[in-house]
């Protein structure tokens, strides 16, 4: 239900008005910059009320300190992932697995899935990676001066990783990429139904696989076994639904954000492109820099933390975006240094629902840099357009116009 009315326990000194959602810079916006716009909150309280923090219109206590967001994440008893973001979507709560289950259950699931995603496995997958990269590249490269990076490398390059994991096609890339825009940055009419249409799609493959088995991940998912039993079919929707809708956007944004950074500050462009050694340090500056997550817990219990009065049910909220400009973590936390050491960022979270995906995102972004750099020439942001960036759950980036002519 939505509501933007502050609960009666939330003192009024401790509200401020402030949204990932509806803050200036927050709307899409052209030549955006949501990342700098939540560094404002650090001028304030380490913790306050934000009356509308969510994309339901729920508010959230706004955990500005990344020490704090770690204590918050790390601690599942008093603050749970059990929220069905995407099942509320639909009216339904049940949860994305292993996303939003407690420990213990969770462990059992993410157990299930590490090996999947191990770097051992990362680096057997890297190869393909790569030549997928390239390909995409020369095409650019060979048809032209400019391009919408989103569309023709960032979304193609990132998503069809994914679909080949999945081991599904990649011709419906643009219907999948539609579905997972619909879902994280449509309106109330089109994230319910993009959610609806992701449900069948994961029901349908999953009794596809039970009865056509071959090698891919729906097929080990259907075969799975947990605690001695195979995984119920909520159980196999959870998980395939957590997996399809985090490679639909993500890792995609992250490129794009990267890369509109590049095209304004030739000096690192140029840095990179003549010492391509730099590029695995820059990255992680680039995803401290740019985060795309927005981190929510539900409060099981009353406690008083940090002075402020959270009980039972409240939402938390440890936006990465937040965390990643603390000044009390980062020295000058505005400024892009892609020289920085010690780079503790909180991007792929923190504690025991850290990202089970982060080995493969880091490489995807790391080869996806290399090889756009070493294959096209000095590039800006083509004159007379600009892309357009959104915050939210997840930040977001699109008509992103390239030019090297």
């Amino acid at each position: 239900m939505a509501t933007n009315s502050v609960p009666d326990h939330v003192p009024p000194e401790m509200v401020r008005d402030f949204s990932l959602f509806t803050s200036p810079g927050m709307s899409p916006t052209p030549n955006g910059d949501p990342h700098a716009a939540v560094a404002c909150v650090h001028s304030g309280p380490p913790i306050f009320y934000s009356p509308l923090n969510t994309r339901d219109g729920r508010g959230t206590w706004v955990i500005t300190r990344a020490s704090d967001q770690r204590r918050v994440l790390q601690d599942s008893e008093t603050f749970s992932s059990h929220r069905s973001i995407f099942a509320s979507a639909l009216g339904e709560s049940w949860p994305m697995i292993p996303l939003e289950l407690d420990p213990p259950a969770h462990g059992a699931f993410r157990s299930l899935l590490n090996p999947l995603f191990s770097p051992k496995r990362v680096a057997a997958l890297e190869p393909a990676v790569r030549e997928r990269a390239i390909r995409l590249i020369d095409g650019i490269a060979g048809s032209g001066t400019s391009c919408d990076v989103m569309k023709d490398f960032a979304f193609p390059f990132t998503v069809n990783t994914f679909l080949h994991l999945l081991g599904l096609p990649d011709d419906r890339i643009d219907t999948f990429v539609g579905w997972g825009r619909d879902l994280l940055h449509g309106d109330d009419v089109k994230r319910p139904a993009a959610a609806r249409t992701i449900v069948s799609f994961i029901d349908e493959l999953a009794a596809v696989r039970r009865k056509d088995l071959v090698d891919d991940f729906m097929t080990f998912v259907v075969q799975a076994q947990v605690e001695g039993r195979r995984l119920t079919k909520q159980e196999v929707r959870g998980v395939g639904v957590l997996v399809f809708v985090a490679g639909l956007d993500t890792v995609a944004a992250a490129i794009g954000f990267d890369l509109a950074y590049l095209a304004r500050n030739l000096k690192d462009q140029e840095l990179l492109r003549g010492e391509p050694g730099r590029i695995v340090a820059a990255a992680e500056e680039l995803l401290r820099a740019y985060p795309t997550v927005q981190l929510i817990r539900v409060a099981t219990k009353d406690i008083d933390f940090e002075g402020a009065p959270i009980r039972k049910g409240d939402y938390v909220s440890c936006a990465t975006m937040i965390a990643n400009r603390d000044p009390a973590e980062f020295e000058c936390p505005n400024t892009v240094d892609l020289a920085r050491e010690d780079n503790r960022h909180a991007t792929f979270g923190y504690g025991p629902h850290r990202c089970v995906g982060s080995h493969l995102a880091r490489r995807e972004i790391v080869i996806g840099l290399e090889e756009w750099l070493a294959r096209i020439p000095a590039f800006r942001i083509k004159k007379g357009t600009a892309p357009i960036t959104c915050g939210g759950h997840v930040f977001g980036i699109e008509n992103l116009i390239l030019d090297w002519s």
